[in-house]
């Protein structure tokens, strides 16, 4: 059994908020989190510069942390580089850091990968090369058709699928079907043979 964590100091408390706020609008697309409703709420005393400071500084170091999808390694590594920065962060910020992307990491990290992802997704494909055959004109017999089913789809929605057949002829399918072509008599023999 891991032993329990160390109860926070009491200031690292209102950094910890903030660093949930930053991720609320920043990540999760929560609009009714604000710098003026942060400041207000935690930091109520700080003037707005210094608050300002703080905010972008923090938001800076959650987004590095975030669009590199550190792990616990690299994050300590970079929090420790960070700390010894002149005009860089504490060690009681770096732990507070740490603990909150230790908390928050897969979270944070699904929602930027939901982010950017298409509206529609392609959920489902299958494709095969058919040879065309027609009575009418024995030179066309044998043409390849390439049949494409794509299933395409909003997260969490289905539709049916959607079936796409690309007319090509044997040179633009050299690289998948790369037979020789029957000559027009024996496909003829063949055809009549299949008829019969």
């Amino acid at each position: 059994m891991a032993a329990p964590e160390p109860p926070q100091p009491e200031g690292s408390r209102p950094l910890s908020a903030l660093l949930s706020g930053i991720a609320q609008a920043a990540f999760h697309g929560n609009a009714a989190v604000t710098d003026e409703l942060l400041r207000g709420q935690l930091y109520p005393e700080a003037p707005p510069e210094e608050f300002r400071a703080l905010r972008t500084k923090m938001g800076g170091l959650l987004q590095s942390i975030a669009s590199a999808d550190m792990d616990l390694n690299q994050l300590e590594a970079f929090l420790t580089a960070q700390t010894k920065k002149q005009g860089g962060i504490t060690s009681d910020q770096a732990a507070v850091i740490a603990k909150f992307w230790k908390n928050h990491r897969t979270s944070i990290h699904e929602s930027l990968i939901n982010q950017s992802r298409w509206d529609n997704v392609l959920k489902n494909m299958n494709w095969r090369v058919d040879l065309k055959s027609q009575l009418r004109h024995i030179d066309q017999m044998n043409t390849p058709v390439a049949i494409v089913e794509m299933e395409v789809g909003k997260n969490g929605q289905s539709h049916p699928p959607c079936v796409v057949c690309l007319m090509a002829f044997l040179e633009v399918l050299t690289l998948l079907y790369d037979p020789a072509p029957l000559p027009p008599e024996v496909a003829g023999t063949l055809l009549e043979a299949t008829l019969n």
